[in-house]
């Protein structure tokens, strides 16, 4: 497995509690903190072989060429050297879409691993980055073997990443069941190694994050069986390690790995589905109590009213309601027949303008600017204006050989002001 490089990303952690094995040879005896860049952890098991023995150098033998064995063979190989008792089997494969150059880095790494921390096992498996080399001294070609069983998970907790732990168990749990059903019945001939039983998923989640998983069995075994080992490797993840930021479960048959980063090469031309709704927010607490808490109510906190105390409350309301609607009636009908002429000079008399000092007036026109003119009558010239609110305006400038007196100008001034009104202006 690869860390992430970011501080947020918290080391991996193997767990061995739940692994049913005869031996297990690793460098601790309970729990291993990951810290380094690359997780290659090797599970040897079953029995024992001596040093410079025929078995030991078969696997030497068939290990040193691995790596070329696999690349050659469209990243997928399945041999046996050597007779019984000392016959070794051994399958490798690279996942799908490896370079071949990756791959074969890979299985070179993971053998020469093998040799390193399994110096005299005659069964030992490894899944690293990309791979998976598997050898035993018993022929398991299409057998299923789900144990030894190695869980890891992050340290880190989903809850730190901001994501609601809800909505993320909605998506991991869809994202899962999508992956497993693609692995299981897959068969990648378009990548560059044709194997079955590949699959590599995303999963969209708010707060513009992601998840990754990849899933894939060994191609010997049949699909159901890889179905079974992929449910089996999710259940058992689920139950040690849910609500962690990322983990693994890595069995002889099947290999399984999920994270908040692109990990692998496999994720490159993989399509983001959109990301899932928000959870929906609660509906605030109501005000007041339910209506079947107020009926069911007795004693001094629900008294019957009297019928006659209704009657005499409601009859005369009725009453003089309908008084108040008929009058209102009355007094429109009065004034809808008041003459049009009344009305106006009403509205008229009762009209009010604005008055503005002289420097003011004058400011607007620009000092009553030959531009501005915008008419000439028998009294004097019309200038526009501009006040300092943005307003424009229209200013009447009488002439000193003017012969409008003052009520004429006050009636012209009137007049103006009933252009205004509501029903001629819109």
């Amino acid at each position: 497995l690869v860390p992430n490089k970011s501080k947020s990303q918290s080391p991996l952690v193997l767990i061995f509690g739940r692994m049913k094995l005869k031996t297990l040879f690793l460098p601790v005896f309970s729990v291993f903190i990951v810290t380094l860049d690359s997780v290659s952890a090797q599970t040897c098991f079953s029995g024992f072989f001596k040093p410079n023995s025929t078995y030991d150098i078969n696997r030497r033998r068939i290990l040193s060429s691995l790596a070329s064995n696999v690349t050659s063979h469209n990243g997928f190989f399945n041999s046996s050297i050597g007779q019984d008792p000392n016959r070794i089997f051994i399958i490798a494969m690279c996942i799908p879409r490896t370079k071949p150059e990756t791959c074969s880095d890979c299985i070179k790494g993971a053998s020469d691993g093998l040799l390193r921390s399994c110096p005299n096992q005659t069964e030992a498996y490894v899944w690293p980055d990309c791979c998976m080399v598997r050898y035993s001294n018993v022929s398991f070609s299409g057998s299923l073997l789900m144990e030894p069983s190695l869980p890891l998970y992050n340290t880190g907790d989903i809850g730190d990443t901001g994501v609601n732990l809800t909505v993320f168990n909605r998506v991991y749990d869809e994202l899962m069941l999508r992956t497993i059903a693609a692995a299981s019945l897959s068969s990648n001939g378009s990548s560059s190694f044709g194997q079955k039983y590949f699959a590599a998923e995303v999963a969209s989640l708010p707060n513009f994050q992601t998840v990754y998983a990849m899933m894939q069995c060994t191609s010997d075994v049949s699909s159901g069986d890889c179905e079974f080992c992929l449910k089996r490797s999710v259940g058992d993840y689920v139950s040690c390690c849910r609500g962690k930021q990322g983990g693994a479960v890595i069995r002889p048959s099947c290999f399984f790995r999920w994270d908040l980063y692109p990990y692998a090469g496999a994720f490159d031309n993989v399509t983001f589905p959109p990301p899932p709704p928000q959870a929906l927010p609660q509906p605030p607490l109501p005000l007041t109590p339910p209506v079947s808490d107020r009926a069911n109510k007795t004693g001094k906190d629900r008294k019957k009213i009297p019928t006659g105390i209704i009657v005499a409350i409601v009859v005369p309301a009725a009453v003089t309601l309908a008084l108040l609607v008929v009058g209102l009636l009355v007094c429109r009908r009065k004034k809808l027949q008041q003459t049009i002429e009344v009305q106006a000079g009403d509205e008229i008399t009762t009209a009010r303008s604005l008055q503005f000092s002289f420097k003011t007036i004058e400011a607007a026109t620009d000092k009553f600017s030959e531009s501005n003119m915008i008419g000439r009558g028998g009294f004097g010239e019309v200038y526009r204006g501009r006040l300092a609110s943005g307003t424009e305006v229209a200013v009447k400038r009488l002439s000193k050989s003017s012969g409008q007196g003052a009520q004429e100008f006050k009636n012209e001034a009137l007049l103006v002001t009933k252009l205004q009104h509501r029903n001629l202006v819109r």
